[in-house]
């Protein structure tokens, strides 16, 4: 069939794959032009999906020195996980005993999620251990309202004894100047935080979930 050009503007007569290379551009394309349907499954390779969501930052800091026996202090005596680790995207940073606050690498929603190992060396009862994720929103101006808290105890069988808390919260950082989190020790009476250097006894993740 002829190409033939129609009155009303139209062209006829050419075939699928007829215009020469590189006749048709981006600007060519009428914006949603590509619609979902014209896309084959697993067609979008990983380096075209970049900014489609998912992770966008990981990180793992961890407890590499005990406070002593203690009931009511924050957890200072952190460092980033360095043992067959590599954290996504940007790092957080700690401001260090005593402090222990954590400030965010970029604005978003986080997931933070603490998992700490307590030994109790009395031979006695000790009926609550409460860690709690607190987040400041004003650079702690207003002191560290509470994000999450975790609970455990131990009975007197004797010596030694173990236990584990956990807790998790979603915090929203608007601004990482302001926004701040920080883990804090309530126990009925002292207790050790378990920590290690070279691996996971005490542990705080934080994955950011999405944009703000």
């Amino acid at each position: 069939m002829a190409i033939q050009i129609n009155g009303n503007g139209t062209i006829t007569g050419i075939s699928v794959g007829g215009l020469p290379d590189g006749i048709v551009d981006t600007d060519m394309i009428a914006a949603n032009a590509v619609a979902t349907a014209k896309i084959a499954d697993s067609a979008v390779t990983s380096a075209k999906a970049s900014g489609l969501g998912g992770l966008t930052m990981v990180d793992q800091w961890r407890m590499y020195q005990d406070h002593g026996e203690a009931n009511n202090h924050v957890l200072a005596y952190w460092e980033q996980n360095d043992s067959q680790f590599s954290n996504i995207g940007g790092s957080m940073t700690n401001n260090g005993y005593p402090n222990g606050v954590f400030t965010f690498p970029s604005t978003g929603i986080y997931k933070i999620d603490f998992f700490g190992s307590f030994k109790r060396a009395a031979n006695q009862n000790l009926n609550a251990i409460n860690l709690i994720i607190q987040g400041t929103t004003n650079d702690g101006s207003d002191g560290f309202p509470n994000l999450a808290r975790g609970t455990a105890q131990m009975a007197s069988a004797g010596d030694n004894q173990l236990t584990h808390v956990t807790c998790s919260a979603i915090f929203d950082v608007t601004n990482v100047s302001t926004h701040k989190v920080r883990v804090y020790l309530n126990a009925a009476t002292h207790v050790r935080t378990e920590a290690s250097s070279d691996h996971n006894k005490t542990a705080i993740t934080f994955l950011k979930l999405g944009e703000t």
